[in-house]
C-alpha cells in the first residue's frame, strides 16, 4: 500500500494525516498546537510540524507530502534564508491603513479588481508588506524574499537553505495582492508598489501536481495550497459547488471557471488547487460568534443549540450583526457587533441564541450573494468547519441561505486535500485520484427571507447608512 501525507498548518495547530494513496483511507494522524496571536515566529510552525510528525509515527514511509496552510501570512527571509521578523497572520489588522493607501495609489478598487481580481484589505499580503516598508524600513531592506506559510514549510521540508528554491501554487499566490489568478502570473510592479520600490524574490509558482522537491527521506513534495483550496480538494468540490466554512473566520468559496473582478473588493479572485478559479469572500467572524454568545449566556454549547432551536425564526425581532472583531466583508476593521430590536418581550436567552445563529448565517448569505453577483452559478451548498457541528446551525442554515445544505462527515478537510494532492503528484496522472469522500447529511427548510431582510436593515444601521 502506497502512503501519502497531508499537512494542515492552520492558525491554531498543525495537523498531519497519513493516507492510502489509492483510496484516501486515513491510516494514522496527529495534531500539535500553534501559539496564539496574530504575529508568530514561523519557526514555531516548524516545531509544531515536527512534533505532529513524530506523534504520527514519522513520514519516512510515505511516497509524497503536501502542505496546506493559512493564507496571506507574511514571511520575510533574508538572503541567507533566515526569518527577518515574526510573520503577520491573515487576521492581523494593523495593515488596514496600508491597504487603503495601496488602493488609492493605484487609482481605486476598480483598478485593482481589473488588474488582478483582488482589492487589498488588511489580510492581504501586499498590505502587510506596505505596513512593513512604512513601519519597519530596516526589516524591509533586509527582506530578500517573501513567501507564505505553506511555501516556507514546503521549503523547510525540502531541506534547502537557498531562497531560490522557494515554491508556491496558484491558490496561495492568488491571495497575495500581487498575483493574478486569471493570468497565472505575478505582477512585479504591484509588489514594488507595496514595498516602496523594493523587489524581493518570490516563490516559483507550480502547477497543481508539479513536484516542489523531495524530503530528506526521498518523498516527493507537492506544490501545496492555501487552506480553502486544499479543503475544496479534500471535499471533492466541483464546479458549481459553494463551500461555506465556519471556522475562526467565515469563508464562502465557489469552484468556478470564471475569474471574478469585483470592484467592491469583497469577492477575491483566488485560484483553486486544480487549475480552476475559487472566488472567495472571507469574514473575520465565524464560529467564535456562537461560542462568545454561549459564554455570555452562561450555557454549554449543547444547551445553546437547544435554546436557539426553541426560538421562532427571526427571534421575535431580535437581530445580531456579528462584527465582534471588526469585519473584512464588508471591509470594516474597526467595526463592532450590535444587537438590534430589543424589547422587554423578546429579550430572552432563546432569542439571543437564535439571533446569534441567524446573524452568523446571514453574514454568510451576504457572501454567497456577492459571489453570485459576479456571474458565478452557485448550485450546491457544502457546510463545513467547527460551526457546522452545531445542530442549530445545520437546521437553520437552509432557511437563511435559501437552499438545501449538505454537511459532510466532520473531517480535517484541509489536511485531506493536501494528502489528495500528494497522491496526485505521486501518481503522475492528469487528474487527482478519485477518493471516496464519506457520508453527507442534507438539510432542508422553508426559506425565511424576512430574517435576511431584517439583517440587511440592521447591518446598514450598524454602518450608519
Amino acid at each position: 500500500m502506497a502512503l501519502v501525507a497531508g499537512i494542515d498548518s492552520s492558525t491554531q495547530s498543525c495537523k498531519i494525516l497519513v493516507c492510502d494513496a489509492d483510496t484516501g483511507e486515513i491510516v494514522r494522524s496527529a495534531t500539535s498546537p500553534h501559539p496564539a496571536g496574530t504575529e508568530v515566529d514561523p519557526r514555531m510552525w516548524w516545531s509544531a510540524l515536527q512534533a505532529a510528525e513524530t506523534a504520527a509515527g514519522g513520514l519516512d514511509d510515505v511516497g509524497a507530502v503536501s502542505v496546506g496552510a493559512q493564507q496571506h501570512g507574511m514571511v520575510c527571509l533574508d538572503s541567507a534564508g533566515a526569518v527577518v521578523r515574526n510573520a503577520l497572520l491573515w487576521n492581523d489588522t494593523r495593515s488596514a491603513g496600508a491597504a487603503a493607501d495601496l488602493v488609492d495609489e493605484l487609482g481605486g478598487p476598480v483598478a485593482w479588481a481589473d488588474r488582478i481580481g483582488v482589492v487589498p484589505v488588511a489580510a492581504i499580503t501586499a498590505a502587510k508588506l506596505r505596513w512593513l516598508a512604512d513601519t519597519e524600513p530596516d526589516n524591509a531592506d533586509a527582506t530578500a524574499a517573501v513567501c507564505l506559510p505553506h511555501d516556507w514549510l514546503t521549503w523547510r521540508l525540502s531541506g534547502s537553505d537557498d531562497i531560490g528554491d522557494l515554491h508556491t501554487d496558484r491558490s496561495d499566490a492568488s491571495g497575495t495582492g500581487y498575483f493574478s489568478a486569471q493570468s497565472g502570473d505575478y505582477d512585479d510592479d504591484l509588489l514594488e508598489l507595496a514595498m516602496r520600490g523594493r523587489r524581493p524574490a518570490l516563490p516559483t509558482v507550480l502547477g497543481p501536481h508539479d513536484v516542489a522537491g523531495r524530503t530528506a527521506s526521498g518523498a516527493l513534495l507537492g506544490p501545496g495550497a492555501g487552506d480553502n483550496a486544499a479543503a475544496a480538494l479534500g471535499l471533492g468540490a466541483a464546479a458549481g459547488d459553494c463551500v461555506v466554512s465556519l471556522g475562526t473566520s467565515g469563508v464562502v468559496s465557489a469552484v468556478a471557471t470564471t475569474a471574478p473582478h469585483d470592484p467592491d473588493g469583497l469577492v477575491a479572485g483566488f485560484a483553486d488547487a486544480t487549475g480552476r478559479q475559487l472566488p472567495l469572500v472571507c469574514t473575520l467572524n465565524g464560529a467564535p460568534v456562537l461560542a462568545a454568545t454561549a459564554g455570555m449566556l452562561g450555557v454549554e454549547f449543547d444547551e445553546f443549540d437547544g435554546l436557539a432551536l426553541t426560538a421562532p425564526a427571526g427571534a421575535e425581532g431580535l437581530t445580531l450583526v456579528p462584527y465582534f472583531d471588526g469585519e473584512r466583508s464588508p471591509n470594516l476593521p474597526d467595526a463592532a457587533g450590535a444587537l438590534h430590536g430589543l424589547t422587554t418581550r423578546n429579550f430572552t436567552q432563546a432569542n439571543v441564541a437564535r439571533a446569534a445563529v441567524e446573524g452568523l448565517l446571514a453574514s454568510m448569505a451576504f457572501c454567497i450573494d456577492k459571489i453570485s453577483e459576479q456571474g458565478i452559478d452557485v448550485q450546491r451548498i457544502i457546510l463545513v468547519g467547527g460551526g457546522a457541528r452545531s445542530e442549530a446551525v445545520r437546521r437553520i442554515a437552509p432557511a437563511i441561505l435559501g437552499r438545501p445544505v449538505h454537511v459532510p462527515t466532520p473531517a480535517e478537510y484541509v489536511a485531506l486535500g493536501a494528502a489528495r494532492q500528494a497522491a496526485w503528484v505521486l501518481s503522475g496522472r492528469d487528474a487527482p485520484p478519485d477518493w471516496a469522500f464519506g457520508g453527507t447529511a442534507s438539510y432542508e427548510a422553508d426559506p425565511t427571507p424576512h430574517v435576511n431582510e431584517r439583517y440587511t436593515a440592521a447591518r446598514l444601521l450598524t454602518l450608519g447608512q
